[in-house]
């Protein structure tokens, strides 16, 4: 398979040291610093393409791939706002692009269980949940996306939650997330139901960015026969 990398940090580095491993070549490799050389790429030669750059980039990546027909799974976070507006412009260019905050298939497995204690929770008014997410210092939003997926998943199946902040409070219907910053942790995602008489937690530890990059090239490898707005439970349901 021939990939386009979009963003060249340490996950863009990893993601190509891994997929060239694995027999795949890398078209380019764009970065903030040679972004121009988009316009000179021949885009016939690329099956998909992989994103891991910046929030403030990841959008107008999307959108290039989209106009040019190259199926793109985006692990940029911190760009949300905007994911509807994007949604309809895939739409109507009939492209195709698979954004998830996480590509570790532990942390999409982790999503399932979070939603699934969640719903098991919301008949039970005496525990009280938070979060706490851990990263490395370069990472750049809080809280992550993932904690933002979790969140999400929390919301969605306990009532008595109806939005997220990360603040040092939180009301009784808003899900505290607490966001530290700590090299060089990977990340660290936790979520805890606390009464007066007990706790319940679930946590899922990253030991490195491997799971993260494979998780990516799986999915640019399955995303180059699809088509529309995908997310990660498309993927594992294959």
């Amino acid at each position: 398979m021939r990939l386009l990398l979009l963003g060249y940090g340490k996950m863009g580095q990893m993601i190509d040291q891994m997929a060239t491993s694995k027999g795949h070549d890398i078209v380019a490799r764009i970065n903030i610093d040679n972004r121009a050389e988009l316009e000179t790429l021949d885009t016939s030669s690329i099956d998909a393409a992989i994103d891991f750059s910046q929030p403030q980039a990841a959008v107008n990546n999307i959108k290039w791939c989209i106009d040019h027909q190259i199926p793109v799974a985006v692990g940029t976070t911190g760009w949300l706002d905007q994911k509807a507006v994007l949604d309809a412009y895939c739409t109507e260019k009939q492209g195709t692009y698979l954004y998830s905050s996480n590509f570790s298939i532990g942390v999409n497995i982790f999503f399932k269980v979070n939603s699934f204690l969640a719903g098991l929770m919301d008949g039970q008014k005496d525990y009280d949940v938070s979060m706490n997410e851990i990263h490395h210092t370069q990472k750049l939003d809080a809280p992550s996306g993932t904690a933002i997926t979790l969140a999400e998943g929390i919301i969605e199946n306990l009532s008595r939650k109806d939005s997220w902040v990360n603040d040092s409070k939180a009301r009784e219907n808003e899900l505290l997330i607490s966001s530290e910053r700590i090299d060089p942790t990977p990340g660290t995602h936790a979520i805890s139901y606390n009464s007066p008489i007990d706790s319940i937690d679930i946590r899922h530890t990253a030991h490195g960015r491997e799971g993260f990059a494979s998780g990516a090239i799986f999915v640019a490898e399955w995303i180059v026969n699809q088509r529309g707005v995908l997310t990660m439970d498309d993927f594992l349901s294959f």
